[in-house]
């Protein structure tokens, strides 16, 4: 019985194809799932053969250990060197949804102290 070794959820291409290319390098046998239409799943990438599956997961396991600190890295230097994304560019860039952000934050805050409020007023 097949396996899943990665959700499409959120995965970017460039991470999926390399996924597939460490799979077939290893010839370990998968098969992908495309996604639903309506979003009710995000597809993946399935390991066929249930022996396979250990070999496959301890190469995912690696591989995305070896992402992480190729990626975090990366944002270090990014950091370091003045490149990295502030809030004050994200404000400039996308000023309307930065703000609706914003709004709905202070909305959930609200709405987490109502009881509060109204558990004060009652007892007085």
């Amino acid at each position: 019985m097949a396996k899943l070794l990665l959700n499409m959820r959120m995965v970017p291409e460039d991470e999926a194809d390399e996924v597939r290319g460490f799979l077939r390098a290893h010839a370990i046998a998968f098969h992908e799932t495309r996604p639903s239409r309506w979003g009710i799943s995000y597809g993946g990438i399935w390991v066929s053969e249930d022996a396979d599956y250990p070999q496959a997961r301890r190469l995912m396991d690696d591989y995305q250990a070896a992402r992480q600190a190729r990626a975090r890295a990366e944002h270090a230097q990014a950091v370091e060197d003045g490149s990295a994304d502030t809030f004050a560019d994200m404000f400039r860039r996308e000023p309307l949804r930065v703000l609706a952000v914003l709004l709905g934050i202070v909305g959930l805050l609200l709405l987490v102290a109502l009881p509060v409020v109204l558990l004060g007023r009652a007892g007085t």
